[in-house]
């Protein structure tokens, strides 16, 4: 594993976040470059004063619920001594406006799952009839409201025949609606296209025309674009819509891939207000490239002294708003999701949004590097070092802008917080290669007695590593392919079929210390030195809780399609009966096995 470099850094950057050639950005200057997590003995208090969970127990069964973005994870726990005849755990769910629903279980006890079922063919048990037969499960309510969520929990147990007769019953409620932490907002799209979720909803029905275009009417596709962009698709929207009605402000924009058709249509009524740094590296400067055709009808709204091109060494790779008035920045869009019907439709992604001119100058200055002297950005002070910013109504926050002459610049940093987690470690990555200490040492995850959960994907498939595994389980594309009808065959095959397009990584999610890195760079060494890209450190319990539910949704979903993909006619997937040899609860007791620390680490 790589190790931390010591060695203390220049000063940098945010001392010349005021000045440009071509525009002056407003920015604070923080009280120190250099950005030091809190130690682990200092407890971090969220920003928020929302609860991040609550806990109830009762006749010795514990039930801890976290709140995500929109979504729920329940952990469950029972006494050991009151595992006996154990079947699982049934969930009632009751929406703020009374409507209660038990969660359904695709696998039940006799209609059971194999590689030859469709998604079409699973049936949902009530859990009360199927009882989930894990010590977590997460809920992510079709539709969203205002207020608690009720949850009633109850350890079902095998009767005589078989038959399920309910134990304690544990009720608890939380608020799980989005909202925005202080000057923060941050928000995932739902990365469900292919699921049963899909198909119930909208019937595989196509996300866009055939033969591919820019400039379609996108109004026969709104609903499923409203849910398949989720949180991050109105974050999107909601941040250009104020570029439109506001006539004062002015937006700078970084993009990679960009056709997504009403984003695209925004962009050119801004006009002149728009200055636009694009990608134009090999693969958007193919014949059919749909960015080619977005850079035509940008220059010729906003002026080709406005829109530029270019790839630093490799990419021009993030994915950036800046809203600016009278030439200062006020409030910056960030994350991982192209501004682009896969990025925002197709692929799992995060999205931030910084209402804070501190914040937003630094992107400005890397906007302005970009836009007068890309070749030289690696030498400009804004990529020499993380940028600190201790402001009131956030979090503690760090940046970092790359391209660095050295990845150990931005990536030290991370590769040192795994090393040192305590307890967890959670992560959802693009792998496309380069390399470096990060990668090694989430590969290396499982040879630690730490919790590690998480996916990376290249254009092999989506690699899954769960608990005490050394080596991932890959979910191929041509897998995801069998199981949706045409015409999404082409949205999952390699290379441009990514579907874990996040990228980031959740240090001891609910310990004393947590820290999320994440921002549009891949956490790859190569990348560090060759693509333009931000970083984002972290410091917030509430963002490390809802970040850590997103892995874990990812890395739930996906491992369910490799575990059905492996199901046979003679060892289908069904829930577990009462004469089973090894009962399934028996490892999550194991004091030796990762699943116990996994059961303990969610409950506690």
């Amino acid at each position: 594993m790589v190790t931390a470099k010591k060695a203390t850094k220049k000063k940098a950057i945010a001392k010349k976040a005021k000045k440009s050639t071509t525009k002056k950005a407003a920015t604070k200057k923080s009280t120190s470059n250099k950005a030091t997590p809190k130690k682990a003995t200092d407890k971090q208090a969220p920003t928020s004063t929302r609860p991040l969970h609550t806990s109830a127990t009762k006749d010795g069964l514990t039930v801890k619920i976290y709140r995500g973005d929109g979504s729920a994870m329940l952990a469950f726990n029972v006494d050991k001594g009151k595992t006996n005849n154990l079947a699982g755990f049934a969930v009632k769910r009751t929406a703020p406006d009374g409507k209660s629903i038990y969660l359904p279980n695709r696998l039940g006890f006799t209609s059971c799952v194999t590689s030859e079922t469709k998604t079409e063919e699973m049936e949902g048990h009530p859990s009360n009839e199927a009882p989930f037969q894990k010590f977590r499960w997460l809920d992510v309510p079709e539709e969203m409201q205002p207020g608690d969520f009720s949850y009633e929990v109850t350890a079902m147990y095998f009767d005589k025949g078989d038959k399920l007769t309910p134990g304690p019953t544990v009720q608890l409620s939380l608020e799980i609606e989005p909202k925005k932490l202080g000057a923060m907002e941050y928000g995932y799209t739902r990365a469900y296209l292919s699921s049963q979720d899909y198909t119930d909803l909208f019937n595989n029905k196509p996300i866009r025309p055939t033969p591919n275009k820019l400039d379609y009417d996108t109004s026969s596709y709104s609903k499923q674009y409203e849910w398949l962009g989720a949180h991050a698709r109105k974050m999107v929207f909601d941040f250009m819509s104020e570029c439109l009605t506001d006539k004062t402000l002015s937006l700078d924009l970084f993009a990679f891939d960009l056709d997504e058709p009403d984003f695209v249509r925004d962009l050119q009524k801004l006009g002149i207000r728009l200055r636009a740094y694009l990608d134009n590296a090999p693969l958007h400067k193919k014949k059919g490239s749909l960015e080619i055709d977005a850079h035509n009808l940008l220059v010729k709204s906003a002026g080709a002294a406005n829109v530029k091109q270019g790839h630093f060494q490799r990419f021009s790779h993030s994915k950036v708003m800046i809203q600016t008035r009278n030439g200062k920045a006020v409030k910056v869009l960030t994350g991982s999701a192209n501004f682009s019907v896969r990025g925002l439709y197709v692929q799992a992604n995060n999205i931030l949004v910084f209402d804070d001119p501190t914040i937003a100058g630094l992107y400005e200055t890397a906007f302005n590097e970009a836009f007068t002297n890309a070749p030289k950005f690696s030498s400009s002070d804004i990529a020499k070092d993380w940028n600190d910013v201790n402001v009131a109504g956030l979090p503690k926050l760090s940046f970092c802008f790359s391209p660095h002459k050295s990845a150990d610049v931005s990536l030290d940093k991370v590769a040192d917080a795994i090393q040192k987690a305590k307890s967890s470690v959670l992560f959802a990555v693009m792998q496309l290669g380069g390399g470096g200490g990060v990668m090694d040492d989430l590969k290396t995850l499982p040879k630690k007695k730490i919790f590690s959960y998480g996916m990376t994907q290249s254009s092999g498939g989506v690699t899954v590593y769960k608990p005490g595994q050394s080596d991932g389980i890959i979910v191929s594309f041509s897998y995801l392919k069998g199981k949706v009808p045409p015409p999404f065959q082409d949205e999952y095959s390699g290379g441009a079929g990514i579907v874990i397009h996040d990228k980031f990584v959740v240090v001891d999610f609910n310990g004393d210390a947590p820290v999320v890195f994440t921002g549009s760079s891949n956490l790859s060494a190569g990348g560090e030195k060759q693509n333009g890209d931000n970083l984002i450190a972290i410091y917030d319990p509430e963002v490390a809780t809802a970040y850590g539910i997103e892995a874990i949704r990812l890395v739930d979903h996906y491992h369910f399609r490799a575990t059905m993909k492996a199901a046979t006619a003679s060892a289908p997937l069904c829930l577990q009966g009462s004469d089973a040899k090894v009962k399934w609860w028996q490892p999550a007791y194991d004091p030796k096995n990762i699943i116990s620390t996994e059961r303990v680490l969610f409950s506690s």
